[in-house]
Order: C-alpha cells, then structure tokens, then sequence
C-alpha cells in the first residue's frame, strides 16, 4: 500500500519511560496488520501511527493495551495540554506529599535513634506508620500504576523494582512494629519515594516546555479571515475552515490565517515570523504570502494556496517536533546506569535472600538483610550525581541573568566546538536606533518627537526614546492622525507636517524615514540595529573556548555583511528556517557539536535541533520555548559565562558518579554479608546522598 493512502493518527502515551519502551512500540505496534508503521516522541511522549484506512480508534487503542502501555487519542482542542499539566500537577503533589512526610518520620526516626526502647519505641514507630502508608500509597501511585500494566502484559520496567522495594521495605517495617522489633524503615521508604518523584516531576515539567514551544508558534498564526464570496459579500471563515482557492481580505494590522498569492493591493508585511529580517518587505499583485506573517499598511486581497497543517508556519511546528524528538533520543549516563542498576539491585537482594535461608538464618532475618541490600544499593546518589551539580548550576547562572530551562542542557553545552549565532536580535540588540537625531535643530527635533510619540510604529517609537533621553520638548501640534503605510500628520502653526516614509532619493528604505513641512523634506533621518555591546569580546572569548562561529541570518546580504566584518565571522544570510536546519544537520553530520543562538519565531526549529541552544530574554515566545537556556540583559557575554559553567559542571558530575560508585562498593559487600542493618543501610543511603549534594555545592565557590 502506498504511503499516500495510509492515515495518520497521533496518541499520547504517558508510560513511555526509556529507550526500551521505545523499541518495545515502535517493533510491537507494527506487527497488527492495521498499523504500517509506528514513531514515537519520546519528548512528548507520544506515538505517530501510519494505519490502513478504516482502522478503527478501538482497535489501534486496542494495540497500545496489548503491549501494556495507556494510550489517548490527541485531538485538535486544548485539552491534551490540560492532560500534560495535570499530570504535573500530580506529581507535583506527591512531591509535596512525601517531602512532608519524610521529614515528620525523620523526627520521629531520630528519638528512636537516640536511644527510645520499649512502649515509647513503639508508639514512636506506630506514629511513622501511620504517617507512612497513607503516602506510601498516595504519593507511590505513578510508580505502582505503571509497574502493574507492566507486569500484567508481560513485561518490566524501571517502575517494578521501585514498586517492589517500596513495599517491601514498607511491608517489614510494619511487621517489626507490630511484633515490638527494635527497627521500623518507614523513613527509608518514604525518602526513597521522595527522591524518585523529584525526578519524574522534574521530568514532566521540561516535557511540558518542549511542548508549549510548538504550542506557542501555532499561536501567531491568524485565527481566521474574511472570505470574499463569489457576489462581493464578505464573510468570517475560521482558520481551520479556510481551503485554497478562496479569496481572503487582509485588513492592516492583522495576521493572515493561510499561506497564498497576492490578487488584490499593495502593503508592507512584518516577516520576521519566517525569516528574522529586521525590514518589512513590500509586496504586490502576485507575490507569495505567509500565514503569521503581519499586515501592516494597507488592506490585501489573497487568493488561499495552502490553510492549516500545510501552511509554512504549521512546517516550522513539524519541523521543531521532530528536531525535539532527535534530541530526545541523547541518553545520559546516570539514566542508562540506573537502567541496569536497578534490576542487578534486586537480583543481589534476592540472592542475599536465597543465600542466607540456605546458610539457615530463617526467613525473618533472611529478609531484613535482602531489605537492608535493597535499602542501602538504592540508586539515590547515583540518580544525584547529575540533577544536583546541574541544580547548582543553574542556581550560579541564575544569579548571572541566565535561566537554565532543562538540566541535561548544562551536558551538551560543555561540549559543543561550533556556535551558529542569528543576527537580528542576538548579536544585535533588536531594536533600532536613530543615527541622525546629532543633525537636527531643536526645532526640527520637536517636530519629530511631537509627531513620532503619537505612532507605535518601531521606528516612531526609537525616535521617541531618543529624543526624550535628550530631554526634548515635543511642539505643540494639532490634528495628529495617521495613515499605515505613509506616516504621521499634523498642523503645526497653520502648515502641514508629516513624519513617515522618505519621498526622496531614500524611497522605500524601511530603516529611515523623512520629516517634511508642506509636502517638502526637511529632515531624513536613519535607523541601525546596533550591535551588543559586548559582542566583539564574546566572539574572541569563544575562541578562546576553541568554539568556532559564524552567522546564520534570514535577513539580506547587505543588511548582515557590515556585522559580519566587526566580528571577523564568516555569514550565511537569506536563510529560511529549513535552511538554517539544514546547517545543522550539514555541521552534526561533519561531527561538530552546535550550539545554536537566536531570538526569533523563524529561527525556532534551528534551536530545537541545535545539540544546545540559547535565546536572549527579548526573543519571541517560540524562541524562547525552542531554546535550552535564555539569557536576561544586552550582554552577550553570559553565553561564554554559561559554557564554561558547564564545562566545570561536568567535571563535578563525574566526581559524583566515583563518589556513588565508590560508595556502593563499600556498602553492598558489607550489607550483603549482614553486617548492615536496615537502620544503618537507610542512614548510609542518605549519607552518601549528602556526600553527593555537599561536591556538588563547590560549583558555588568555582570562578565566575
């Protein structure tokens, strides 16, 4: 069957944990004859199915439930993003709930450990029960859940051997409460939940930001537009109802809802959406024209070529999945170690088990050294070493103006060798400022505030800023009115004053703009997107790193080769968003590690596909979405600031990993000979993740 008559569905699959949940649906789900071929999101945890037609939804939910793992139709409506975050809500109440908790049994454990015997002992090892399984059960659930369709279909995964040392560490503590034992290991359990649900929900909330990029792009495209009908009459059409072939009027001001040709007027469209460029470009009967990008001046006839999932900006949403996705696939040490780990754990506490019934210990005390080898082998160092050095780290960087949005992002910043840097308000600040205002009389300059504070256009509003940081008066003018397109008019002592598009020999430059008194120029005055101030020492510091750069810019040749010679960097300009992809995957491919820096909706896909990738705090929202770390301020030197910090963080994380290794070298031989008990084992676990936190603080003493 061809790939044209297949169709596609989509299914969310929150129980995607690991790569082997991964291989087990992309090779299980194709052997039903009605699915062809099976992708998963690992990012949003979803799966993308190519089915026969006329495959019913049952039937393909059907086959999720064969393999074990809760599966949910995406529909087109908000309510899958309330899905996501309410499962973050969940977790983020669990958290809560064992974090509370665990410190209550940890005071009580303390009286305990100071020496209480007898009647007080128990009454204090009741009170930790009943603090104990109520949260065990409660705040256990994300774990018990999907271990139980796990094991009912078959299979394991990293939420069994929780679940089974959980309970078992809960299930003997209240058997040596209710026979008077001397040790009850309700702290332990908890604490082990406590750190498990940290990490997931941390997990759930970068899952959450992954999505919302892609969610915050498809919000600037327009939500519908008027239809011309075949007799004149105009009616409202819903994005998601436009088709090619209808005819769509764009007023100014407003945002087109579908890609198409220009039939009808002449205007000016803000294109920074697709391509970055700083300038409006103007366009006229026969140019292409593009959903999200904005109307500025004047009203628009558009024959619809292509609406809803085929238009260029709904490519650029696809575009920034699947480079998420590929991403997505980078698996970090601590998480493959933890994967063979934890079932090498309980395969040693089951053989502790076996080996001291065999020696004739009994059961009873057979079973307090498997717990003690389950306690105090349990991986919460190990699953320390990388979230809390990465923790420090971004609290540093915090302090510095850079907010670090996903912790793994610290990983691939220390090892990338090539930065891909926009221009238009990355290495610029985005803004344009005026270059003439030095030139102009008072007078003329009074005019131009009087007129340019009454526009909210970009450059009216630089004006503005200049002028008043000047401490200019603005004249007393009357009959302000303005005209998209052509500018700001009004009456100034009897004549006629207007601030707009230059009618002379710099015509159609949209980066100046002319003041005239009765229709003849007084003034021009032009307009520059200036660099960062700090933007020459950035590019020498990075060399310095021995990371290369060069530019990637959407806007024109001219506009980005004076930056390019400040910098002494090589430029590629005109770029589309597919374009600067394609780079990417151009460097990765000759074995480069990108760093990718930039600010706009069209450089989007680039930052998610980049191995990391940082935005400055103006960049639009998708920018910031797409992007690993975004940076506060109109320094660019925090980018350098962010590396290096990575670089030492790594340092720490594989300190913390000989600290954990070392640990369990130490500890499992002496547990599993019965040298440990479960009291000691749950203090040695702490103590160990301790030791974990306390290296990871150094990063606070590291230069800045």
């Amino acid at each position: 069957m061809t790939a044209a008559a297949l169709v596609e569905r989509d299914f969310a699959v929150p129980d995607i944990r690991c790569a082997s949940c991964i291989a087990k649906l992309e090779q299980g789900l194709v052997r039903d004859r009605r699915i062809a071929a099976a992708r998963v999101n690992f990012t949003e945890k979803r799966v993308h199915l190519s089915c026969i037609p006329g495959a019913e939804m049952p039937d393909l939910i059907g086959a999720f439930t064969n393999l074990g793992f809760e599966a949910h139709p995406i529909g087109t409506g908000p309510e899958e993003a309330d899905r996501a975050a309410e499962t973050s809500r969940d977790l983020l109440r669990a958290v809560a709930v064992a974090g509370f908790a665990m410190m209550n049994i940890m005071l009580l454990s303390v009286s305990v450990w100071s020496g209480a015997t007898g009647a007080t002992r128990d009454l204090f090892h009741w009170l930790s029960a009943l603090i104990a399984l109520p949260t065990v059960a409660y705040a256990g659930r994300p774990f018990f859940r999907s271990a139980w369709r796990a094991l009912r279909h078959g299979r394991t995964n990293m939420d069994v051997p929780i679940s089974i040392g959980v309970l078992l560490v809960s299930v003997m503590s209240l058997y040596e409460t209710m026979t008077h034992g001397a040790h009850a290991y309700f702290d332990g359990a908890v604490m082990l939940l406590f750190f498990l649900l940290c990490g997931r929900w941390l997990d759930s909330v970068m899952r959450d930001r992954a999505r919302g990029g892609v969610t915050a792009l498809l919000r600037n495209m327009g939500t519908g537009a008027m239809v011309v009908e075949g007799d004149g009459r105009t009616r409202w059409v819903d994005a998601t109802a436009l088709e090619p072939g209808m005819v769509m009027l764009v007023a100014a001001g407003e945002r087109l809802a579908a890609d198409g040709l220009v039939i009808g007027g002449a205007t000016r469209l803000d294109l920074s959406l697709l391509t970055g460029e700083s300038a409006p470009r103007d366009v006229q009967a026969d140019d292409p024209v593009h959903a999200g990008t904005l109307n500025l001046d004047a009203p628009l006839r558009v024959r619809v070529t292509a609406a809803g999932a085929d238009t260029a900006i709904a490519d650029i949403a696809r575009l920034m999945g699947e480079a998420a996705q590929g991403k997505s696939r980078y698996v970090r040490i601590a998480d493959r170690a933890a994967r063979l780990y934890a079932p090498a754990v309980h395969c040693l506490a089951l053989a502790a088990f076996a080996g001291w019934m065999i020696a004739g210990a009994g059961w009873h005390h057979s079973l307090l050294i498997a717990a003690a080898v389950l306690i105090i082998t349990c991986p919460c160092a190990l699953g320390l070493a990388v979230p809390a050095a990465q923790i420090v780290a971004a609290g540093e960087l915090m302090r510095k103006g850079v907010l670090i949005k996903d912790g793994s992002a610290l990983e691939r910043l220390a090892e990338v060798d090539l930065a891909l840097l926009d221009k238009t308000g990355t290495l610029t600040l985005g803004r344009p400022e005026a270059l003439d205002l030095d030139g102009l009389d008072d007078g003329k300059k009074s005019l131009v505030l009087a007129l340019a504070q009454a526009s909210r256009h970009p450059l009216s509003e630089a004006l503005t800023r200049g002028l008043q940081c000047a401490n200019i008066l603005p004249a007393a003018v009357t009959g302000i009115r303005e005209t998209p397109g052509f500018g700001v008019e009004a009456q100034w002592a009897d004549r006629v004053v207007t601030l707009g598009r230059p009618q002379g020999g710099e015509k159609g430059d949209a980066l100046a703009t002319e003041l005239a008194v009765d229709g003849k120029p007084v003034a021009s005055i032009r307009f520059a997107d200036q660099l960062r101030p700090d933007a020459r020492a950035v590019t020498a510091a990075l060399r310095t790193e021995g990371i290369d750069a060069m530019i990637l810019s959407g806007d024109r040749a001219d506009a980005v080769a004076p930056v390019a010679r400040e910098l002494g960097l090589t430029a590629q300009t005109g770029m589309s968003p597919q374009d600067k992809l394609a780079a990417i995957e151009r460097q990765e491919a000759a074995g480069h590690k990108v760093l990718m820096l930039g600010d706009g909706l069209n450089d989007g896909p680039a930052l998610a596909a980049g191995h990391a990738s940082m935005a400055p705090g103006s960049a639009s929202d998708v920018g910031k979405n797409a992007a690993d770390c975004i940076f506060l301020g109109d320094r660019l030197m925090p980018v350098v600031e962010t590396i290096r910090m990575a670089r030492r963080t790594q340092a720490i994380v594989k300190q913390n990993f000989l600290l954990a290794i070392g640990y369990n070298v130490i500890a499992v031989p002496l547990a599993f000979l019965g040298l440990v008990t479960p009291l000691v084992a749950a203090i040695a676990m702490s103590g160990s993740s301790l030791i974990v936190v306390g290296n990871a603080l150094r990063l606070k003493r590291a230069p800045g």
